[in-house]
């Protein structure tokens, strides 16, 4: 538990806060910045690490960090401009389509845990501003080792995206579900089969089992059911999820963002908080993380 706190005090102080997300411009580095910083949290997974597990913010989004379950052994890419080990090479429409359809410029695929069921719900101005905010970082030269699977990837995650608007952010219902999507909420959220895919009639219902250097957490129920998050007010929520602490005081572990989630606007969490409030109230084993 301490050393998953330790990573969470580092973490956060890696992250400054940002303007509210309807001050800045579609499409702007500004924008980027705050999705990146905030709700999306793709540092959360491509920050590279140290040997116990600690951020190492000078090497900015390089890549490294590996995720070893049974069906695989996923290291996560270098997604700095580096020429030779990152995306540096990349034109915009080839990193769209690797972010949103989960297909490289080889035409391999990306596979877990990318969260590309997810992220082809990205709009196309905050796909626009996040490609902004990528290309503007320094190049960090970090080769990583390839992704094994033990499992049969798919042939794709769907047809090609064409073209994608999100809702207006007064409809808080639907921005708050296009919120929790290109944050991919649910992927850790949401309980899987045997066979490692989301079970989505439990939506929200939690119990996934998640290792790391942190030990094992377990992910909580977050629909409105009386072992989820019934009892909860709206301020114990965004609470809970800006500090990573239970309502009680209690430190949850990794891997949840907390030192990305911390600045997510008011308007943005209460749009989140709407969508977590409309889930079908269900119970599944497991609990709190």
């Amino acid at each position: 538990m301490k050393t998953a706190l330790r990573l969470l005090a580092v973490a956060s102080a890696l992250v400054s806060s940002w303007p509210a997300a309807q001050a800045q411009q579609p499409g702007s580095i500004e924008r980027g910045k705050y999705l990146m910083e905030s709700v999306v949290a793709c540092g959360n997974c491509h920050m590279q690490r140290g040997p116990q597990g600690e951020p190492l913010p000078d090497k900015g989004l390089s890549g490294g960090m590996v995720f070893e379950e049974a069906p695989f052994r996923a290291v996560a890419a270098n997604i700095t401009p580096d020429l030779e080990t990152g995306i540096g090479k990349w034109t915009d429409a080839q990193l769209a389509k690797a972010i949103r359809e989960g297909i490289r410029p080889d035409k391999t695929l990306i596979g877990p845990p990318m969260p590309i069921e997810f992220y082809r719900n990205i709009s196309d101005d905050d796909l626009a501003a996040i490609i902004a905010w990528l290309r503007a970082q320094p190049p960090v030269r970090n080769a990583v080792e390839k992704s094994r699977y033990n499992m049969p990837l798919p042939p794709n995650y769907g047809p090609p995206v064409k073209s994608v608007k999100a809702p207006k952010p007064t409809d808080k219902l639907r921005y708050g579900t296009y919120l929790a999507n290109i944050g991919h909420c649910m992927e850790c959220h949401t309980p899987r089969d045997g066979k490692g895919r989301l079970i989505l009639a439990k939506l929200g219902v939690g119990g996934q089992v998640i290792p790391g250097p942190w030990g094992h957490s377990v992910s909580r129920n977050l629909t409105p059911h009386p072992t989820g998050l019934k009892s909860w007010t709206d301020e114990q929520i965004a609470h809970s999820i800006r500090t990573g602490m239970d309502r009680d005081g209690r430190p949850y572990k990794p891997p949840m963002a907390f030192a990305f989630y911390k600045n997510i606007s008011d308007a943005d969490m209460a749009a989140l908080i709407t969508y977590l409030r409309s889930l079908k109230p269900q119970a599944v084993g497991g609990g709190k993380s």
